[in-house]
């Protein structure tokens, strides 16, 4: 992790020397990575750069697919994913557009979440960045690399909006570029 403290997680026992059985150990790093997370949720670019891509959606925590500022498209019930959104197929919802599949990889799977919340939206848009190796560059203010990282699976506004716009969203939020 860089420029973060180190979280204890937990405590255990090893195997004492006289048994010589081999033993399998099972470590969840889910609470692990969340705690990652949570620590990079308090980094100024790191924040930046989330309110940027939430910019670039274009929508809010409760936006689900089609939401524009003239339709309200959104959801109320933060106990789970959504589901699918106006057109009835694609299931993109929240701040960052997330889809039913990546909530289930990077939040479930990744970070034993359960809701929906704005910040489980958050640390799950933090676990997909971190997938996608772009959060060094994000913390180290080299947003173009980042974005080049993200644009062609994750956040295809990357791709629709100019790098000048998004490095301004990004500057706007208190990020800084390298």
């Amino acid at each position: 992790m860089t420029n973060a403290k180190r979280i204890k997680i937990g405590t255990g026992h090893t195997t004492p020397l006289h048994d010589k059985t081999p033993q399998t150990i099972k470590v969840d790093s889910r609470p692990i990575r969340k705690a990652e997370n949570e620590e990079y949720l308090k980094n100024v670019n790191v924040k930046a750069f989330l309110s940027m891509i939430g910019i670039a959606e274009g929508g809010d925590y409760h936006a689900l697919f089609g939401w524009h500022h003239t339709s309200k498209w959104t959801f109320t019930n933060e106990s789970t994913h959504p589901g699918a959104g106006k057109d009835g197929k694609t299931t993109a919802a929240g701040l960052y557009q997330i889809n039913r599949a990546c909530w289930l990889e990077m939040g479930q799977k990744a970070q034993g979440l359960t809701d929906f919340s704005p910040h489980t939206q958050d640390l799950i848009a933090v676990q997909n960045i971190r997938a996608y190796k772009a959060l060094k560059p994000i913390i180290d203010g080299d947003i173009k690399t980042a974005i080049n990282l993200l644009k062609a699976n994750q956040w295809v506004s990357f791709q629709v909006h100019p790098y000048s716009d998004l490095e301004s969203w990004y500057k706007a939020a208190g990020g800084v570029v390298k």
